[in-house]
């Protein structure tokens, strides 16, 4: 693959990447897209959980197997080096716009949310825990998450600079604001279905899981005892008081 066309694979990937996310918006809060999170006939209770956690276990899967480093050494091996992380960012979007496509609407209603004040007060802390998971990615680096820097290091230089370690804003009061956005986005809703507790509480799972015990191992190897200290001063999600460890 040369350099300028891995340039443009890198901003398709990343196109591909707005699209999705700006689709899992309407469907988690049920507005403005064909097919949300509950939308579509009731296939029944039993049928609709085997679908719909089979697609969050494939995502959880690709998404946290595709992240570890012995699968990079590997799937390098195949795919260019300046363009890896933007595969895995085409292959996440993907799977998502699968599980948006597959997911079986559990319409039953758990809670809702009856004032009026109060339902525009849920949607707006949904929107504001969106605004919080985009302006996370540009508080450290929003074109090396997703991959367009890589692809253009490619062509100026060969290798893969290690990101620069930073802490400015709502990096100095939790350590993954970007997951605390995804969580008050997820959870945050004036009508709370069946279908949509199940994707909260599947996903909370997913996200405690994966930093506590996949990202934070990863980079406690990547920058040492500088993310260790971090770790001391900072809590990881929730800005809660520390008590020690």
């Amino acid at each position: 693959m040369t350099r300028i066309l891995a340039l443009l694979y890198s901003a398709f990937c990343y196109l591909v990447f707005l699209a999705t996310i700006l689709y899992a918006i309407g469907f988690v809060g049920g507005f403005a897209v064909p097919r949300h999170i509950d939308s579509g006939p009731f296939a029944g209770t039993g049928f609709a959980l085997a679908v719909d956690l089979a697609l969050l276990a494939l995502f959880a899967v690709q998404h946290s197997g595709m992240a570890r480093p012995g699968f990079k050494r590997w799937w390098t091996r195949i795919v260019p080096a300046p363009v890896e992380r933007s595969t895995y960012v085409l292959v996440s979007s993907l799977v998502l716009l699968l599980l948006f496509a597959c997911w079986q609407a559990l319409p039953q209603t758990v809670w809702s949310a009856d004032n009026g004040i109060a339902r525009i007060a849920l949607s707006v802390l949904s929107g504001t825990g969106w605004a919080l998971v985009f302006s996370s990615t540009f508080l450290i680096s929003h074109f090396e998450l997703f991959g367009l820097q890589q692809a253009w290091r490619g062509r100026v230089q060969a290798g893969d600079a290690v990101p620069p370690f930073v802490t400015r804003a709502f990096y100095r009061i939790v350590r993954h604001p970007l997951m605390l956005g995804f969580l008050i986005a997820f959870w945050a809703t004036p009508t709370m279905s069946l279908g949509h507790l199940l994707f909260a509480l599947a996903t909370t799972g997913y996200i405690l899981f994966a930093v506590k015990c996949l990202e934070e191992r990863d980079l406690l190897k990547l920058y040492g005892d500088t993310y260790r200290d971090y770790q001391r001063r900072v809590p990881m999600i929730l800005p809660l008081p520390r008590r020690g460890g």
